[in-house]
């Protein structure tokens, strides 16, 4: 072998060892985006279900506030349905008056 070929025979030696270095470079890279990858998707399934837990949430105040009744509307629907038995009360004591 000549110096010429043991020259470029050391030159292929190192472009190989070169690429063997950047395909385990890119092989860890590559490890590192699917983990990545991984961790960012288990990231959405987490928001997904607060975002759902949420809006049913929302959903129940929602109804909660449309059926509560306040203390203000409670008593006028007590006067007025004391008022109500009282028209009642009185519309019966005429027919009893009245027969």
């Amino acid at each position: 072998m000549t110096d010429s070929e043991k020259r470029q025979m050391k030159q292929f030696e190192a472009k190989v060892r070169r690429l063997i270095s950047l395909y385990k470079d890119m092989q860890k890279e590559n490890s590192d985006l699917y983990t990545e990858l991984e961790r960012k998707e288990a990231d959405i399934e987490r928001l997904q279900a607060e975002l759902r837990q949420s809006q049913s949430d929302y959903k129940n105040l929602k109804l909660a506030k449309m059926i509560q009744v306040s203390d203000d509307e409670h008593h006028d629907a007590k006067m007025r349905i004391t008022k109500l038995v009282r028209d009642v009360n009185k519309c019966i004591n005429m027919l009893s008056v009245e027969s």
